[in-house]
């Protein structure tokens, strides 16, 4: 399973869009870690809103533990690093790549979703990106192989970057 692109990263530092780039460059399927939870349990933001993110976290890892895929693009959601069982996890499914942005960049890109819950319960998910990026940041940092910033670049970009790290000699066909 080792040949697996693994992207993780805070909400809205691009995963879903290179995700989508690096599947149709790549042929290879995507499989998000969000969506598979939706199937099971239903819109993430009722699970929360119900059972609260602890619930979450588990269906989570669940997911992550069921994941049997190769040659696939794993999308994963921003906080799957919060678990360590879920780190050495994703180092197991393959190849994994930290997107990270700055805390601007990630404001500007997602103020328009209305359906994503808040992470603390307390502020609203725009108040709340620099503390729970910098939380997370040290959890990024040790469970990616790679890392790139996303700011200022196209998914395209991104996944021409991602393709030229894995396959430095092949890269030049997209």
């Amino acid at each position: 399973m080792a040949d697996n692109i693994v992207l993780i990263g805070y909400r809205g530092t691009g995963k879903s869009s290179v995700a989508s780039v690096l599947a149709r460059e790549l042929d290879r399927e995507i499989r998000r870690t969000d969506e598979e939870i939706e199937k099971r349990a239903g819109k993430i933001s009722v699970i929360v809103t119900q059972y609260g993110w602890g619930h979450f976290r588990a269906l989570e890892k669940q997911v992550l533990r069921d994941l049997n895929v190769e040659l696939a693009i794993i999308d994963c959601g921003g906080g799957i690093i919060e678990d360590p069982d879920n780190i050495a996890r994703l180092k197991a499914l393959g190849t994994v790549f930290w997107l990270k942005a700055e805390t601007e960049t990630i404001r500007t890109r997602i103020h328009d979703d209305t359906n994503r819950p808040s992470l603390s319960g307390d502020t609203s998910f725009l108040d709340e990106i620099e503390t729970v990026c910098q939380r997370r940041r040290p959890l990024y940092r040790q469970a990616a192989d790679h890392t790139i910033a996303t700011d200022d670049k196209t998914p395209a970009e991104i996944a021409r970057e991602i393709i030229r790290i894995l396959k430095p000699a092949e890269s030049s066909y997209i």
